[in-house]
């Protein structure tokens, strides 16, 4: 089980340091896996099982000097999830949410103290095809509310805090106070013009960073080389990191890129709605014998599997194969010493943070830095982050990136002064 985290009780902290005093103690840190449900249905489990060779585990020790792009929306969702007094997220004494505050820190701290060099991507706007998965989380979340209200009012305390859970969203404010927290932190991050998923993989192909990491696995079909989970998960948990490789995928599946996106539509994503009635197992073998979800169409028995309706499997495999991303060209990652006064005064002087446990922080990652700046030796080479090459097409690199997803030149890449 989860332990505690720290508070003025001077407990133990997940988080690889104590957490701030400023709040109250017995602060829990619950795990749950936020890729449940999210991304491509069921696809992590369909690669153990068809694909295995294409996943490794690592201990975070393994990455010392990589560059890892992680999905930053996905990474506040955790903390909210997972740093918690009882049912309720910390707070300060002015009820401002401070959980995603905490776990950015140290989680980043715990990073770079094993040579990782992270850089943030948050997410633009919402692709328009997005709309009705968001409408089914807004109403999901009102089902919760009501569900809480109602395990409040019976006094069921394990139900308050699963519901409680599930009314947890990132918000504008959550996401502001982390970039300016990366900001005095010297850590880079890139605002991404559509999905994060999307950006990370872009600068995963074009030879930016090592590796996405994101508990959403619909990184691959956007086409990222190499997907990291686990990578911002608790240390109590010991997860070890997994590594899925694309190239690996691809060849293990006999599918092209753009087939294994058709897959993907078939298990059930974000943009569209899946065919009744087809599992991972049925789906596979439809796009081996079809090739394309347009035969499929055309072929299946649609009284045994019904379609849905005003299907909009075209858009969706034109989002996943033509994101709307960052320009990587444009993006330069840049690693700064973090500024140990203005990040006393905004985590202690505004959010009552610790300011003996945040200074301890900062000498910690000033440290760590220091330790890291020698680079691995695979950084003198190309990093493909593939295992082998593909029998068939794989998705694009460096040299053809502007031609598959339309990047946007005037998207921000923010840089410590």
């Amino acid at each position: 089980m989860p332990g505690w985290v720290g508070g003025a009780s001077g407990s133990r902290s997940l988080l690889a340091a104590p957490a701030p005093g400023g709040h109250c103690g017995g602060a829990r840190e619950r795990w749950r896996d936020p890729a449940a449900g999210m991304g491509i249905h069921g696809l992590a489990k369909l690669i153990a099982d068809v694909a295995p060779g294409a996943i490794r585990e690592n201990d975070i020790k393994s990455y010392f000097g990589r560059k890892v792009a992680i999905d930053a929306s996905m990474s506040i969702y955790q903390f909210l999830i997972a740093v918690r007094q009882g049912a309720e997220v910390l707070q300060n004494e002015e009820g401002e949410t401070t959980s995603h505050l905490m776990g950015m820190f140290y989680r980043t701290i715990r990073m770079v103290e094993n040579g990782i060099k992270p850089v943030y991507v948050f997410d633009g706007k919402p692709p328009q095809l997005k709309s009705g998965e968001l409408a089914k989380r807004t109403e999901r979340r009102a089902e919760a509310e009501k569900h809480l209200q109602e395990a409040q009012e019976a006094g069921e305390e394990n139900n308050i805090e699963k519901y409680s859970k599930r009314l947890v969203k990132v918000t504008q404010q959550h996401t502001d106070e982390c970039k300016k927290l990366l900001t005095l932190m010297g850590i880079p991050y890139v605002e991404a013009p559509g999905e994060a998923e999307a950006s990370c993989a872009t600068l995963v192909k074009a030879g930016k960073v090592y590796a996405a990491a994101t508990e959403d696995m619909d990184c691959l079909t956007f086409g990222s080389p190499v997907l990291m989970r686990h990578l911002t998960a608790s240390e109590t948990k010991k997860l070890p990191i997994q590594e899925f490789h694309l190239n690996r995928i691809l060849q293990d599946l006999d599918l092209t890129w753009e087939q294994f996106v058709d897959l993907c539509i078939l298990l059930g994503c974000d943009y569209c709605e899946s065919i009744r009635g087809i599992g991972p197992k049925r789906a596979i073998e439809l796009i081996k014998e079809h090739k394309t979800i347009e035969k499929i169409v055309q072929q299946i028995d649609t009284k045994k599997y019904p379609l849905p309706e005003n299907w909009l499997h075209k858009e969706a495999q034109k989002l996943f194969l033509e994101p709307d991303v960052v320009n990587p060209d444009a993006v330069e990652l840049k690693w700064t010493e973090p500024n140990e006064e203005q990040l006393v005064q905004f985590m202690c002087g505004e959010k009552q943070f610790n300011e003996e446990r945040i200074r301890n922080g900062v000498k910690r990652l000033s440290k760590s830095r220091q330790g890291s700046t020698q680079g691995r030796l695979d950084d003198f080479f190309k990093v493909t982050g593939s295992i082998t090459s593909a029998k068939r097409k794989e998705p694009e690199t460096k040299g053809s990136v502007k031609k598959k997803a339309k990047t946007n030149n005037a998207t921000k890449t923010k840089k410590v002064k």
